[in-house]
């Protein structure tokens, strides 16, 4: 991959340490206490202490800000902290913003960081609840009347759209469900551990919005997730090697929404995606052919397939088949379907993992590793790469 760089970053960056939490269905913990614990594992994973650190990043939905996770953890001064909205979305933005901090001096070592319970505090799945007077609550106004209620319901408008543009069924979506899972068998730190699943599993798993069944839908988890970004120099004098930011973009589309972009003149596509593809080819000069492992946002299996297709590895409503032929090495952690779901922040994790050689499910001389962020929301991406 050419290590030329538009966006000034040019390789700049890195990430130096990640630690997590147990993946779970009920912490027993506060969110504070999981995003302590998560900060504090990644400090030792890259063998820095509290005391390196000066900057924090996370997103606006956490609800531990970053002085507060500072002060738990025994963290100094800060001179930079940030957060980025659009939930999911967030996820490869919250490194971008590290890295471009680390690269322009602002700050010299970024903790990354989300934390939740979302299976026993408040699931998103359990849809909107209340909503407050603004511009994204207007938005929503649109669908909501209808039962447009949840995450589930608003994706299934754009599956359904997919499916009948090219002559698909449903079972397109159970190769990813049967993927992410066949992976997430053989992690033991994933919640489905040891429990694969196969193409009858999927189409006997109930309904939840038509064309998603159960096995379309991504966990509620319990859990934190941190990563720790410092310069490319410094983090060569560190114990681990250095996962390299290479690229790093976001993107909203014209006219966006969050969720619920009904309204595009094409809704079997995620124009917010090929926003971020086009700037990762200019930014680092990203081809499909590149890429040795994609950690892609898997929320719902349907925008697996249409990322696929934005970015270039296969045409248009050829993701599926795609995915059935195992060419590429698609969330070798098991994904939000499988290992857990924490906004993304895990499958960052794992590009990092596979840049080491220490994945379970390792992929043979990975270089080049691609890793998504929230679709369906304006959103980012990374490309991570080794050193050397």
């Amino acid at each position: 991959m050419n290590p030329r760089t538009e966006d000034g970053l040019g390789g700049r960056a890195a990430i130096a340490g990640i630690g997590a939490t147990e993946f779970s269905k009920d912490s027993g913990r506060s969110e504070l206490g999981l995003a302590a614990r998560a900060v504090r594992a990644a400090l030792d994973d890259a063998g820095l202490t509290p005391g390196d650190v000066d900057g924090m990043v996370t997103f606006t939905m956490d609800t531990s800000p970053e002085i507060t996770v500072a002060q738990a953890c025994g963290i100094g001064e800060l001179s930079f902290f940030s957060r980025v909205h659009y939930g999911g979305g967030a996820a490869c933005a919250t490194v971008q913003q590290a890295a471009l901090a680390v690269a322009t001096g602002v700050a010299e070592v970024v903790v990354c960081y989300r934390a939740f319970n979302e299976r026993s505090g408040r699931r998103f799945g359990s849809g909107v609840q209340h909503r407050e007077p603004s511009a994204e609550g207007a938005a929503l106004g649109w669908a909501l009347p209808f039962g447009l209620l949840t995450p589930a319901s608003w994706v299934a408008m754009t599956a359904q759209r997919y499916l009948h543009t090219y002559g698909l069924t449903p079972e397109a979506f159970a190769h990813v469900a049967v993927l992410d899972r066949g992976y997430a068998a053989t992690n033991p730190a994933a919640y489905f551990h040891g429990r694969p699943i196969t193409l009858a599993d999927h189409a006997a798993s109930r309904w939840i919005v038509e064309p998603l069944r159960l096995l379309d839908c991504c966990q509620e988890t319990d859990g934190g997730q941190a990563l720790v970004v410092t310069s490319l120099e410094r983090a060569r004098d560190l114990p681990r090697p250095p996962a390299v930011v290479a690229g790093a973009a976001q993107g909203a589309a014209r006219g966006q929404e969050q969720m619920t972009g009904f309204y595009r003149h094409d809704l079997t596509g995620l124009p917010e995606t090929e926003v971020v593809a086009r700037r990762l080819r200019r930014a680092c000069g990203l081809t499909p052919a590149e890429v040795d492992v994609a950690i892609l946002y898997d929320h719902f299996t349907p925008f697996v397939l249409m990322q696929l297709e934005e970015f270039g590895f296969c045409g248009k409503g050829e993701a599926a088949d795609f995915v059935a032929g195992g060419s590429l090495p698609i969330n070798t952690h098991g994904g939000q379907l499988g290992e857990a779901y924490l906004h993304g922040m895990n499958g960052i994790a794992e590009g990092v993992r596979q840049l080491r050689g220490t994945a379970v499910n390792q992929v043979p001389g990975a270089r080049q590793v691609l890793v998504t962020a929230g679709t369906g929301v304006p959103t980012s991406a990374l490309v991570l790469a080794a050193d050397g």
